[in-house]
């Protein structure tokens, strides 16, 4: 597997400029699989906290970042939708929400709401014992005595500190949801009609919105949501990707400029990534 990752490959949720230079950072091995964000382009380029590898990696070892309440070390390891991620030091505290077009945004919200994080289940299964076991979209697995009233497609909201759970939203007509990919990601309604298929193809999903024409997607690009999800969306997402261009735009003529004025870190630059 190649140590190189080139930005005009990567995934379109990704909050980076494609063409501004050749590589950008890898994500390591982690949740939400090739479509988590390395921390590094949260950091860098969303919001501008850093302007290098070399500052990422002294400012994690503050232990002062924090992911779904686990603290973070590592400037590579995957973000990816609804994860939480809040800065002690700052007191600041972002909810990853898909933004207009399916790139990932940083939402700000209130540090009663960072206690606990969203995930839409996407597996279920009986393990010894009788227990039930719920894998969620980012992998996480948790395991419940009852799991009789947990379908596929459901959305849990579970503690960070303890895996408790401590909301559960069906997946059903009426339902708030987010599309989180395909043409309409980043886009919020109601499902009106969820259409199931007799084939092999996914169900679809047609969904009203409240002043708008609506739309309809397939099961797998819709997760279901809090209202209060409602109010941290929209501007926010939208205004935090846009600080992403802008941002990785500025960073990447620092860093060219950075790069004539002394020899680069051998370790910074192993496997072509940017520092």
């Amino acid at each position: 597997m190649s140590n190189h990752q080139k930005r005009l490959s990567v995934p379109k949720s990704w909050p980076v400029e494609r063409k501004t230079e050749t590589f950008t950072v890898k994500a390591d091995a982690g949740p939400h699989g090739e479509a988590g964000v390395p921390l590094l382009v949260l950091l860098r380029d969303v919001l501008g906290y850093v302007d290098s590898r070399k500052e990422a990696r002294y400012a994690l070892n503050q232990d002062n970042v924090v992911i779904n309440g686990s603290v973070v070390s590592d400037e590579e390891r995957p973000v990816g939708m609804f994860d939480i991620l809040a800065f002690r030091e700052r007191e600041e505290y972002y909810r990853v929400f898909p933004g207009e077009g399916g790139r990932l945004a940083l939402t700000a919200i209130d540090p009663d709401s960072a206690e606990s994080k969203l995930g839409k289940i996407v597996g279920k299964s009986q393990i010894p014992g009788g227990d039930t076991q719920l894998t969620l979209h980012d992998g996480h697995t948790l395991v419940v005595a009852d799991g009789s009233e947990y379908a596929g497609g459901d959305s849990i909201v579970i503690a960070n500190e303890d895996d408790e759970i401590v909301a559960h939203f069906p997946y059903e007509e009426g339902a708030l949801v987010t599309a989180v990919d395909g043409a309409h990601a980043g886009e919020i309604g109601t499902i009106a009609e969820i259409q199931v298929t007799t084939s092999s193809s996914p169900n679809n999903v047609v969904v009203d919105q409240d002043g708008g024409p609506g739309f309809e997607t397939i099961q797998d690009y819709v997760v279901v949501i809090d209202e209060n999800f409602t109010g941290d969306a929209g501007g926010a997402a939208e205004s935090s990707t846009a600080e992403a261009e802008e941002s990785s735009g500025e960073d990447a003529e620092s860093a060219s400029e950075a790069e004539d004025a002394e020899p680069a870190d051998e370790d910074e630059d192993a496997g072509g990534d940017e520092s």
